[in-house]
């Protein structure tokens, strides 16, 4: 008998739109996804800009979660290995191997495919490169100095002799975890760079759900096994035994990361699925102690109302609980208030090439290699740079080009935020002249994006957040899913994992929801082996 129910999911994100699949694929509950917008993916989208297309934030598709990888592989397929011959590449965990296959997807023929891409990510320090993470190899000591060298080895000793107990901020994990000389030299600017306040003022709770199991010595160690690994040694993807901020390889759509929540939508429709875009959600309502739907705005300034049994909110906290019609305590509602959010601000740029090179396999200049770098300049704005070519050659309508896209931190309504377009444009160009990155009289096109709440701050009232996530809980058929839905820094896959036990426990009719909040605490989901 067909259910009467209907969960209405407010966000096409990788959690709503993960959790509208796994409803209308796992259950009879009737879905209706709401979006402000009109692309799918939330900031895991892909944005197209004259046959060019950015990948927001760069979006690694990889996880320690089985679930989700294989999730993953059941949306778009894994290319085929190159040449048709014996798969040297394997994802393997305890439970099976999965080949490469031989006759698999081909990305030359066909567009629903998911590459296979190597990672290199690095520090642009001091005008030079610095491996990301610190491998503390010859290379990076050689570039550091001697006396620099001898002052990050006695403070790491310092730190492992007399360690911080109990870190209250995010300095004191850096300096527990890195010493402290070490985190001035390559953690506290650009760090402060992109949370816009002073590491004393960050929780720790960011630096152990984001770094979790990195520290020196696992760098150390994992620049070894790196050097004495054989060449030709199959690689397993899954790199289990490896933390997530060293991990060598990755999946990425051909078409960028919004392909993947593309393909999810037209599936989730397919199975009768609803999803509503250019619709902005207004008005959570309520009866005191169940969500009894919501009241959402169109584009044409009309206010539609959507009825549900279950609803599923990835919105930002604050909108949320502005939105309720009941009486939210006062004490509840400063803390809402007090949530803070960085933002996002992304300038496309295209190049013939760039004025730093890296030599080919026949031993010629070309294109660097790194899909995004770290800079960690202190003379200039710019925090991240990411090179598309190297995400996936098909974001690049010219393979000639060069496409990157240069990153900036800022928050809402601040002098970056409210800059112009052309001024971003020109700010970006001669940042990276200045540091020898580019030519800026050579800029061929170039694009802006703005992307609002991109980041959920560890500050602010952030230390009283479980006070308000339990007034939340405690309506029945509210989840919160998602990285804004949960003010909670999360990874992709994560924000997947929480859509996943939401509907696991509406299907066993659970109304505990501590397990949503534990996604990326417990060790089955955490960068590190318990």
């Amino acid at each position: 008998m067909a259910s009467d129910k209907t969960a209405v999911i407010i966000g096409a994100g990788p959690a709503g739109l993960t959790a509208a699949y796994e409803l209308a694929s796992k259950s009879d509950i009737r879905v209706i996804v709401l979006e402000k917008s009109h692309r799918m993916g939330g900031i895991s989208c892909t944005v197209e800009h004259k046959g060019n297309r950015i990948d927001i934030g760069g979006h690694r598709f990889f996880s320690k979660s089985d679930r989700v990888m294989d999730w993953w592989l059941n949306i778009l397929p894994l290319q085929a290995t190159e040449g048709g011959g014996e798969a040297e590449i394997t994802y393997q965990r305890k439970s099976r191997t999965i080949a490469t296959p031989r006759d698999g997807a081909n990305p030359e023929q066909e567009d629903r495919v998911m590459l296979l891409r190597q990672r290199k990510s690095r520090i642009y320090y001091l005008r030079q490169f610095f491996n990301y993470p610190i491998s503390l190899s010859f290379d990076t000591l050689s570039k550091l100095g001697l006396t620099r060298t001898i002052r990050i080895g006695l403070s790491y000793i310092k730190s492992t002799l007399f360690p911080i107990r109990n870190p209250k901020n995010l300095e004191e994990f850096f300096i527990q975890r890195f010493g402290k000389e070490l985190y001035l030299t390559f953690f506290k600017s650009y760090t402060e760079k992109v949370w816009g306040t002073s590491c004393r003022d960050i929780s720790a709770e960011w630096g152990a759900q984001r770094i979790k199991g990195l520290s020196v010595t696992k760098a150390v160690l994992h620049f070894f096994k790196q050097a004495f690994t054989p060449k030709n040694q199959s690689a397993d993807l899954a790199q289990s035994d490896t933390e997530t901020s060293l991990i060598e390889q990755f999946l990425y759509p051909k078409l960028g990361p919004g392909q993947m929540w593309d393909v999810v939508a037209e599936r989730v429709q397919e199975m009768g699925g609803v999803i509503q875009t250019g619709f902005d959600v207004q008005h959570i309502l309520t009866d005191g102690s169940r969500i009894l739907g919501v009241k959402a705005l169109d584009e044409a300034g009309e206010l539609h109302t959507f009825t549900g049994d279950y609803v599923f909110s990835t919105m930002s906290v604050p909108e949320l609980v502005s939105g309720l019609d009941c009486d939210v305590p006062a004490d509840l509602q400063d803390i809402s208030e007090g949530l803070v959010f960085r933002d996002f601000i992304t300038v496309g740029l295209l190049l013939d090439e760039l004025k730093i090179k890296e030599m080919d396999a026949e031993g010629q200049p070309g294109l660097i290699r790194d899909n995004w770098i770290y800079i960690q300049e202190p003379d200039v704005k710019v925090g991240r740079l990411q090179i598309f070519n190297n995400w996936s050659p098909y974001l690049v309508a010219d393979p000639s080009k060069v496409w990157i896209g240069l990153e900036y931190f800022c928050t809402e309504g601040d002098d970056l935020w409210r800059m112009s377009n052309d001024d971003l444009v020109e700010l970006g160009a001669k940042e990276l002249n200045h540091i020898d990155i580019i030519d800026r009289e050579k800029v061929l096109d170039s694009v802006v994006l703005r992307v609002p709440k991109t980041y959920p701050a560890y500050f602010g009232t952030y230390d009283r957040f479980d006070e308000l996530r339990a007034y939340l809980d405690s309506f029945e058929n509210l989840f919160l899913t998602g990285r804004n839905g949960m003010h909670r820094y999360n990874n992709q896959d994560h924000s997947m994992l929480t859509a996943m036990v939401a509907v696991e426990n509406i299907l066993a009719g659970r109304t505990d929801k501590s397990n949503l909040w534990e996604v990326n605490t417990e060790d089955e989901y955490h960068e590190e082996k318990a």
